[in-house]
C-alpha cells in the first residue's frame, strides 16, 4: 500500500474552510498540507483572510509550499498552497 494514489488528474484539490467547525480549522488544513506531495495544490476557500493562518503556515512550511491569492473580496477569499 505504499503507492500513493492521485484522485485529481490535475492536482489540485479543493478545501472549503467555510463548512468546518472555526475551532478545527487549522488542524484540519494542517493535515491537509502534510497530505499534499510535491507538485499538488489546495485551492482553499474562506469567508475572511486568513492573515494569522498565513503566518503559521509560512513558518511551517516556508519555501516547501507556495501561497498565492487567487481572489481576494470580502467575503470571498480563494489561495492557492501549491507543495513544492
Amino acid at each position: 500500500m505504499g503507492a500513493h494514489f492521485h484522485l485529481s488528474p490535475d492536482r489540485i484539490y479543493p478545501f472549503d474552510a467555510r463548512g468546518i467547525a472555526k475551532r478545527f480549522r487549522h488542524a484540519a488544513i494542517f493535515g491537509a498540507l502534510d497530505a499534499l506531495t510535491p507538485g499538488e495544490t489546495m485551492l482553499f476557500a474562506n469567508d475572511h483572510d486568513p492573515l494569522p493562518l498565513l503566518e503559521q503556515l509560512r513558518a511551517r512550511y516556508g519555501d516547501s509550499v507556495t501561497i498565492a491569492y487567487q481572489k481576494r473580496e470580502p467575503g470571498e477569499i480563494i489561495i492557492s498552497f501549491a507543495r513544492q
